[in-house]
């Protein structure tokens, strides 16, 4: 154990959950947390395996030289002598589950640390963090750019103009209006003051409305005063608990706001919510760590409990993931657009169900649903995501593919609803189904037809040589022979309709086949290679 770590601790601990913040996930990923994520770290030691097995309440013991199992003793000794978490190194990703079991038996964190990280980078960080802890105090000031976008993303779902404020009616964000008619005095002179004109706050409070939004969580409808320059609005209070942080406004422009305007405004508040009951910096830092954790858990790369410990869940109510996909352009979706509709998403899973969790992995985003009543059905969350594929081409002009996996019995099930998500975009991606979305017994031939051909394409050895032929001379002679017969093979057999399906003579299809029986050797009247010539013909052209 290095001494002077040991001889001089800070003065004040931070929690593990606030390391986390600090150290950041490029360098360091929870693997476990068993006694949560507010236990307080005092102090960082570098042990070495040469050095005395020996820990101290309260520390961050670096593993340096004990990569892998070597790492065994460190948790155990770890865990003896009440350190708050065990930073170890990987040689293998396998590594990691034998490596979480031994630290939830021994009650120590661990934190697996990138191999081309350094040591004396990692306690440097770690040394800063507990140099620079925060106070813990909760702050008025907010993720401006965060609420900016959700004021946009609301403005779209309502179809109308819209401003987020403090309690003391402070303009912290708002809408981009390109009609300045539909703007009415009272949004007018909100913006330019950055705070509601008095006289327009007496109105509303002579009406009552401060009071009403005081005292409920409803949305509050304000008629229209053209005496006053005031158009019809809506409102609804941002809380945290019993909390009024403040408020989300809705006026109405030149078009009557959308039908599901309440709903979209309710998910609004919540989402908004996140950005007002913390600091700017400490925001910003745990949503991070929300994010990651969640993603951590839809991998499979880190277990369910340290996301329940962060969020405070119930790890053993049911729970389900849906996934969403920009269709076979979604590598190429630009991340502008992948921030408008994780915005999009995240307000209307937001107003059906308060705990959802979005996040992005990949190209792909995902809503992980925890602490489902026990009483929900597939057809339920299938609804949420058909109304939110809907808003999307309605509102972004975008075609979402949306899936929904199965319902699992608990968080630590969740990878395996995602997989389940996951099959079933992967199949409305690659075969071509048409419903926005499903779930799997919606489309279980469709995802099964995708996974085979996902088998062919990954193994060529498995493939007939005599239809990669006929792909090849078509490609060389701008030919359709491949094309004829899978479409004459769909068609069953039925010339007539396949001739209709690709616009010749009956009489051009037959040749086409008999050519391409002469070219490859082909029997198609053969059963077997009538089936792997429906199969291998629709794989993707190569390159």
């Amino acid at each position: 154990m290095d001494p002077a770590a040991a001889a001089a601790p800070p003065r004040t601990g931070i929690s593990l959950r606030q390391l986390l913040m600090s150290l950041g996930e490029p360098l360091v990923e929870l693997q476990a947390a068993p006694a949560g994520l507010d236990v307080e770290i005092r102090s960082v030691a570098l042990l070495d395996p040469e050095d005395p097995p020996r820990a101290h309440p309260g520390e961050l013991i670096l593993a340096i030289g004990a990569r892998g199992r070597a790492a065994f003793p460190a948790l155990r000794i770890g865990g003896r002598d009440g350190a708050a978490a065990v930073a170890v190194k990987l040689d293998a990703p396998g590594q990691a589950a034998s490596l979480t079991e031994t630290a939830v038996e021994a009650g120590v964190a661990l934190l697996s640390v990138r191999g081309e990280a350094r040591w004396e980078q990692v306690d440097a960080l770690a040394r800063a963090a507990l140099e620079s802890a925060p106070e813990g105090r909760l702050g008025e000031g907010v993720e401006e750019g965060d609420l900016f976008a959700l004021a946009q993303t609301t403005a779209i779902l309502t179809g109308g103009i819209v401003s987020i404020e403090d309690t003391t009616n402070r303009v912290l964000a708002y809408s981009r209006s390109t009609d300045s008619d539909e703007v009415d005095d009272l949004r007018r002179l909100s913006i330019l003051g950055w705070q509601g004109p008095e006289a327009y706050l007496g109105q509303l409070r002579k009406w009552g409305v401060f009071q009403r939004l005081r005292a409920s969580d409803e949305v509050i409808r304000i008629d229209s005063h053209p005496e006053l320059g005031i158009r019809r609005r809506l409102a609804v209070a941002i809380r945290s608990g019993e909390r009024q942080l403040g408020t989300i406004w809705v006026q109405e422009g030149s078009a009557p706001l959308t039908e599901h305007s309440d709903q979209a405004l309710l998910g609004a508040a919540r989402v908004a919510a996140l950005h007002l009951v913390r600091r700017r910096r400490e925001l910003s830092a745990d949503l991070t760590l929300t994010r990651t954790l969640a993603a951590g858990l839809l991998e499979g790369s880190t277990g369910p409990q340290p996301l329940a410990s962060h969020l405070a869940l119930d790890a053993a109510r049911p729970a389900a993931v849906l996934g969403f996909s920009c269709g076979a352009a979604e590598s190429a979706a630009p991340e502008l657009t992948r921030a408008e509709v994780s915005n999009l998403i995240s307000v209307h899973t937001a107003a059906r169900h308060r705990s959802a969790l979005v996040t992005q992995v990949d190209a792909r985003i995902y809503v992980l649903l925890p602490q489902l009543p026990r009483s929900i059905d597939t057809g339920t969350l299938r609804g949420w995501a058909q109304a939110i594929t809907e808003a999307a081409r309605l509102h972004l002009g975008l075609s979402l593919c949306g899936s929904v996996g199965c319902i699992v019995p608990g968080l630590g099930e969740v990878p395996d609803s995602r997989r389940e998500a996951d099959r079933i975009l992967d199949a409305m991606v690659t075969v071509g189904v048409t419903t926005t979305v499903a779930a799997l017994p919606d489309i279980q031939a469709e995802v099964l037809v995708s996974e085979v051909l996902a088998l062919l394409d990954a193994h060529p050895e498995m493939r007939d040589p005599r239809l990669t032929a006929l792909v090849t001379h078509d490609s060389r002679n701008q030919g359709q022979l491949a094309e004829t017969v899978l479409t004459y093979l769909n068609a069953f057999g039925d010339v007539r309709a396949a001739a209709a399906e690709l616009h010749v003579h009956p009489n051009t299809l037959r040749y086409r086949i008999r050519r391409a029986e002469e070219l490859t050797g082909l029997d198609l009247n053969r059963p077997d290679q009538r089936l792997l010539a429906m199969l291998q013909l629709r794989l993707p052209p190569a390159g």
